[in-house]
């Protein structure tokens, strides 16, 4: 008979349980460096890196080129010379935010302003209805894009490589390969000419136009950070398939973003018009990779839903400062542009480092 004081006898499994490691679980604690820490302080804010490059540069352009690069003629001169790019950058970034890009931006630009030019000079209607009637187009031939991209679903990068060919083929086609000079417009429609016109502030020349590149600007950041349409652009720019079960009509987003962008454009031929003087079909050839340049380099991140639609112009102002700092220091054009290829590159090759707080 076992005694009933006696301890059981422990199962088998009971024992292994016994020598098991009774440790709790934790994670490996990784201790983040100052590299770690200013990475994701500019993933939450991607807008500062250009902020502190056009810091950076205003202060080095400074002491290189003196004086004259910090008096309020050059300084103001600066904003009127990035003020067109600037705001075809804020009509690229609303496409770019979608992950996607618009290569015709700069055709679409002039196409307008060809038709401002037709209509209020050559066939002599109403300054406002000639106006009027660019800014249609303008945002036409963007939802065109758009329809193409989301209807017929084509990469945007094709689509938009055609139309800028489309646009340009129209311009010379609609004014005969002739431009419109200065001294017809100011006889038949100088309110085309409406934004080259300057007010002076302390010895700086402000253009009208200048002041609708900043205006521009503030409009589309309050309608991309407090808006629920502004929520939806960022979402299918991030994920488009997630933004769909999410129940947000991406096609009709991405319609809407493009034809806002070509709106844009069109308001950008009306300053482009008061900026030149005359109406050029062939002006502005580069405008469209300029644009792309200040988005890229304010801070946007060409796989969309990522950055601050300030950015561009802070990009804009940047590549401003380059070519005003390099041309009073006395270097060769040729060296600008190399410059502003190398700062591109750069631009770039921080959002893929940025990027990696994500991943």
């Amino acid at each position: 008979m076992s005694d009933a004081g006696a301890a059981p006898h422990k199962q088998d499994f009971e024992e292994v349980l016994d020598r098991s490691d009774k440790s709790v679980a934790a994670f490996e604690g990784h201790e983040k460096n100052l590299m770690d820490r200013l990475q994701h302080f500019l993933h939450g804010n991607p807008t500062m890196v250009p902020v502190i490059v056009l810091a950076i540069s205003i202060i080095a352009f400074g002491f290189i080129a003196g004086d004259r690069f910090f008096s309020a003629f050059n300084l103001s001169l600066i904003m009127q010379q990035v003020s067109i790019i600037g705001i075809l950058a804020a009509a690229q970034s609303l496409v770019i935010l979608t992950a996607g890009i618009d290569l015709s931006v700069g055709a679409n630009m002039v196409l307008a302003s060809v038709i401002m030019g037709n209509l209020g000079v050559q066939l002599g209607l109403p300054a406002p209805v000639a106006i009027g009637i660019g800014f249609i187009c303008g945002a036409l031939a963007g939802a065109l894009n758009g329809f193409l991209v989301t209807k017929v679903r084509l990469p945007p990068f094709i689509v938009t490589l055609g139309t800028w060919n489309i646009f340009f083929a129209l311009n010379l086609w609609l004014s005969g390969a002739q431009s419109i000079r200065s001294q017809d417009i100011d006889a038949q429609a100088p309110l085309l000419k409406f934004f080259g016109e300057s007010i002076n502030i302390g010895g700086a020349q402000f253009t009208f136009g200048s002041m609708l590149m900043v205006l521009i600007f503030a409009v589309l950041w309050y309608v991309l950070n407090r808006t629920a349409w502004g929520r939806h652009v960022y979402a299918v720019g991030d994920d488009k398939d997630a933004a769909e079960l999410a129940g947000i009509r991406t096609s009709r987003t991405l319609v809407q973003v493009y034809a806002l962008a070509g709106l844009v454009c069109g308001i950008a031929a009306w300053a482009a018009i008061g900026r030149v003087g005359s109406v050029s079909p062939q002006s502005f050839q580069e405008a469209n990779l300029q644009s792309i340049t200040a988005v890229v380099i304010g801070g946007i991140s060409l796989f969309g839903g990522r950055g601050s639609i300030i950015g561009p112009l802070v990009g804009a102002l940047i590549v401003g400062v380059f070519n005003s700092g390099l041309r009073l220091a006395g270097v060769d054009v040729l060296w600008q542009v190399f410059a502003i290829g190398w700062l591109t590159i750069i631009a770039v090759a921080m959002d893929q480092w940025i990027r990696k707080v994500s991943a």
